[in-house]
């Protein structure tokens, strides 16, 4: 198989790939004259485990927040010494200042493509532990957007004992901006449930990474991949190798359902079911719809964002001439 003879001679090639290739003008660096207002932060665990803080007062400022959990569950929980602890070393990992910043150039970008957009209200919170595999959501209907602290504590954390290491990867605060923005940018990208191909999915992928790209032009690609810059560099480094994978195996076309669970879902490594597995990164069904999408702004530079989202994948991948080379 081709695949593994690329590999073999990939180390010769990439040096070479890589000093030969011109960084590219960053058409996503824009000026922003009307910027978001200042995100300002509200930690609402802070309140609930503060005890000086009286429940009955608490519940009237944040009403959604108790569920159906009881008066005296939720008294019980407040004084919790191991939950309080938890939450303390969430918060402490945090740069709140910076935080607010990064959060509101974020939504400064995205109300510069999308203008209707509103800044959301921000709400840190502790779940202890409980919602760490989905730590980042937003309310559309009240604009509200929720981040759990405790799915930010860095990876290694005793805390996440037992959890696979592929999910820690992007559980540290550094991934809380990138995460934010990816589930912003899924409210802009509609899939279209009768495109069922591969294609079809990796494009579909590639324009939330898209949209990554134009909300977080400074931010380093990797983050935005969630991949460690160790998977990032395999990834870049073995794009012609996945290329010529999907190509010569048929994939790009095929409507075989089990190619998400392969290349696009979370896990360890991709499943190319070759002993390059182990070695390989996760998710590169979306690294390579991302590179076909940013090969067709390379081309279609002067396209609108908005008119590129409503493209079919089919348009796009013509377009875009993609054919990763040495």
């Amino acid at each position: 198989m081709k695949f593994f003879r690329y590999l073999l001679f990939s180390a010769v090639f990439i040096f070479g790939a890589v000093s030969c290739k011109k960084d590219a003008e960053n058409i996503w660096a824009v000026e922003i004259k009307e910027p978001a207002p200042k995100v300002e932060i509200t930690d609402i665990s802070k309140e609930f485990y503060n005890t000086g803080v009286p429940l009955e007062d608490f519940k009237q400022k944040y009403p959604w927040f108790q569920g159906s959990v009881s008066d005296e569950d939720y008294s019980t929980r407040r004084a919790d010494t191991a939950e309080v602890k938890i939450y303390k070393e969430a918060i402490s990992k945090i740069d709140i200042a910076k935080l607010n910043s990064d959060l509101t150039d974020l939504f400064s970008h995205i109300k510069y493509y999308f203008p209707e957009f509103k800044t959301p209200q921000v709400y840190l919170f502790s779940s202890v532990l409980s919602g760490i595999m989905e730590p980042v959501f937003y309310r559309d209907d009240v604009n509200m957007l929720f981040i759990d602290i405790t799915g930010f504590m860095g990876e290694n954390n005793p805390n996440y004992k037992g959890l696979e290491q592929y999910f820690q990867t992007s559980m540290n605060p550094q991934n809380i901006v990138p995460k934010v923005s990816e589930v912003l940018a899924n409210y802009f990208v509609q899939p279209n449930p009768n495109h069922q191909k591969f294609i079809d999915e990796i494009i579909y992928q590639g324009k939330i990474m898209t949209l990554q790209d134009a909300f977080l032009p400074d931010f380093p690609d990797y983050l935005k991949m969630h991949y460690s810059q160790k998977q990032f560099e395999w990834a870049t480094e073995n794009e012609i190798n996945i290329w010529n994978y999907f190509v010569e195996n048929n994939l790009i076309f095929s409507d075989d359902l089990r190619l998400k669970e392969r290349f696009i879902n979370p896990g360890p490594f991709s499943k190319f079911y070759t002993e390059i597995d182990n070695e390989s990164s996760p998710r590169v069904g979306i690294f390579t719809g991302w590179q076909i999408t940013r090969k067709f702004f390379q081309q279609n530079p002067e396209t609108k964002l908005t008119d590129f989202l409503k493209m079919n994948a089919q348009d796009i991948f013509n377009q875009s001439n993609y054919k990763p080379k040495y």
